[in-house]
């Protein structure tokens, strides 16, 4: 099953549980994130953790749950920032890195991918609600 991406409403204000509603993904909106592999050769991967983004490698957390990606209201700048940080950083590849011909081969997927991520962001932004990678 491949990696989704969908913004959410909070069960309460404050609350850590996304038991709220999970909104329905707009008609022409694109919500994937990527396939199930990426949570390790993309999201979790050592090159994007060594960029110090804390929030994507959390989808190849095998201590977790199922490795979803719970991103709460107050941490929705946050994720925007890594998704720029992540955008940055892959159209500087370096080609004589030896990651650089993963990701240079998997670059436009990618960007794709972090669109829909910022696209369900910014919804989130917008009502106050959350992000949901899964």
């Amino acid at each position: 099953m491949s990696l989704i991406v969908h913004t959410f409403l909070p069960s309460a204000p404050g609350s850590r549980d996304i038991v709220g509603q999970v909104l329905d993904t707009p008609e022409g909106v694109d919500d994937s994130a990527g396939s199930p592999s990426w949570r390790t050769t993309v999201w979790g991967s050592e090159a994007l953790r060594s960029l110090d983004v804390r929030l994507l490698p959390v989808l190849a957390d095998s201590s977790r749950p199922r490795a979803d990606l719970i991103v709460m209201p107050d941490e929705i700048p946050a994720l925007l920032r890594e998704c720029r940080m992540v955008r940055d950083w892959l159209v500087r590849l370096v080609p004589g890195d030896p990651t650089a011909a993963f990701f240079a081969r998997h670059t436009p997927g990618i960007l794709d991918r972090l669109a829909n991520i910022e696209i369900a962001a910014g919804r989130a932004l917008g009502v106050g609600g959350g992000v949901l990678i899964w």
